[in-house]
């Protein structure tokens, strides 16, 4: 999404290079319809970011975002799974261990597919980052 420009046309984001760009796109987007959370997030420091406090700010939200972040999580599991699966189909190699390939994306906790959780939030800001650090 774009942000709004004075004379009301759109400036598109730049993509982040990132393989989650999407998924990173959406959870800020949810994230930012809690009013609450929004105003956490306008008013913390990169340190209070990259630490993890903003994180905990997440089990203040409302039912309908954690609901959504939920829902995005799943989705996000799903297309990494298709992205595994493609990869195992052109290697041919049925040896490849499901678990092993999940654990390379550091952006989410693979061992908690169904749920969006504060440790969620906190691997995603922590694998951005890391990626521009």
């Amino acid at each position: 999404k774009g942000e709004a420009h004075g004379d009301g046309e759109k400036i598109e984001n730049p993509d982040t290079g990132l393989y989650y760009d999407e998924y990173l796109r959406q959870v800020i987007d949810v994230l930012e319809t809690d009013k609450h959370f929004r105003e956490k997030l306008q008013t913390a420091d990169i340190e209070e970011i990259k630490s993890g406090k903003l994180s905990r700010e997440l089990d203040l939200v409302s039912h309908h975002v954690r609901t959504r972040l939920d829902e995005l999580k799943r989705q996000e599991v799903a297309r990494l799974r298709m992205l595994i699966k493609a990869k195992m189909d052109s290697v041919q190699d049925t040896g490849l261990d499901h678990q092993a390939l999940l654990k390379q994306f550091e952006h989410l906790n693979h061992q908690n597919p169904d749920t969006f959780e504060p440790k969620d939030l906190d691997m995603l800001i922590k694998a951005v980052s890391t990626r521009y650090n």
